[in-house]
C-alpha cells in the first residue's frame, strides 16, 4: 500500500532552473494535483522534461520556490520516473521486476506472486522468462511502467511514453496509464504525441522556451485555445 503522506500538490512558484547561462526554464508557477493525468507539451527545448524533473526532486531549481504538499522537500522514495529511453537489466523480464521490489523493500516471500501480477497488469503476462532486452520496443515501455510501479506509487512520472512506438504498441502503453489512473495514481507526463494527450490527459501544460505559455483542462484546450501561441502550436506552427 502507498504511504497516507500525500506529496500533492507540487506547486512551483517563480521557479527558474539555469545551467550557467542557460535559461531551462524561466520562472514557472503551477500547481500539480491529484486527479486525471497532467500532459506536458510544447517544442523540443521547451523544458518539459526538466520540469518533470523538478517536479520528481531529481533536480533543485535555481531559483523560486518548490513544494510537495507543503514541504520543500519530495517523498522521493514513493514517487516513480519512467525515462525516455528505459535501460533494460540483461535478466529476464521478470528477474527486472523482482530487482525493482527488493529496491522498493517489499518482502521476499511476496515478491513471486506481485512479479506475475505487475506482468499481468501491463499485459506481458506469460514473458516473465524472456530476456528483458529481446523484447519489442513496445514491451520494454510496459515493462519499465511495470518495474516503476513495483514502487507503488502516488505520482508516475512519464518522459514521452509513447515516443516511437507503432500505433498498435502506443495503444497497449496507453491502456496501462489508463489502468494505472483508474487505480488513483496521478500521472504527470511529457510528450509530443498531441493525439496522446487528447486521450489521456486531463490538464494541459503548453511549455515554450521555459516559460509556461497556456495550461488548462485539456477539453478546453483543445477545442478553444486561448493564445495566439497555443492555437498556432495547435496547427503545427512554429512557435518563435
Amino acid at each position: 500500500m502507498r504511504a497516507t503522506i500525500s506529496t500533492l500538490p507540487i506547486k512551483f512558484d517563480r521557479v527558474v532552473l539555469a545551467v550557467g547561462d542557460i535559461v531551462i526554464l524561466d520562472e514557472v508557477s503551477l500547481a500539480i494535483t491529484a486527479g486525471m493525468p497532467t500532459a506536458l507539451i510544447g517544442p523540443n527545448g521547451a523544458g518539459k522534461t526538466s520540469l518533470l524533473r523538478l517536479a520528481m526532486g531529481l533536480m533543485a531549481p535555481s531559483a523560486g520556490r518548490l513544494t510537495w504538499n507543503g514541504m520543500p522537500e519530495a517523498l522521493c522514495a514513493r514517487n516513480a520516473f519512467v525515462f525516455q529511453h528505459p535501460v533494460m537489466l540483461r535478466r529476464t523480464a521478470a528477474a527486472n521486476l523482482a530487482f525493482a521490489l527488493a529496491a522498493a523493500r517489499v518482502e521476499r516471500s511476496r515478491r513471486r506472486r506481485r512479479v506475475d501480477e505487475l506482468l499481468a497488469l501491463v499485459g506481458l503476462d506469460g514473458m516473465g522468462s524472456r530476456p528483458a532486452r529481446r523484447l519489442s520496443g513496445g514491451e520494454q515501455q510496459r515493462l519499465a511502467l511495470a518495474r516503476a510501479l513495483a514502487k507503488d506509487p502516488e505520482i508516475l512520472f512519464l518522459d514521452e511514453p509513447t515516443r516511437s512506438l507503432d500505433p498498435a504498441a502506443a495503444k497497449a502503453t496507453e491502456d496501462v496509464i489508463r489502468t494505472v489512473v483508474a487505480r488513483g495514481i496521478k500521472v504527470v507526463m511529457a510528450t509530443h504525441d498531441l493525439n496522446c494527450a487528447k486521450r489521456l490527459a486531463g490538464d494541459v501544460v503548453l511549455l515554450h522556451r521555459g516559460r509556461i505559455i497556456e495550461t488548462g483542462p485539456a477539453a478546453t484546450f483543445f477545442t478553444a485555445p486561448r493564445t495566439a501561441s497555443a492555437a498556432a502550436f495547435l496547427a503545427g506552427d512554429l512557435l518563435l
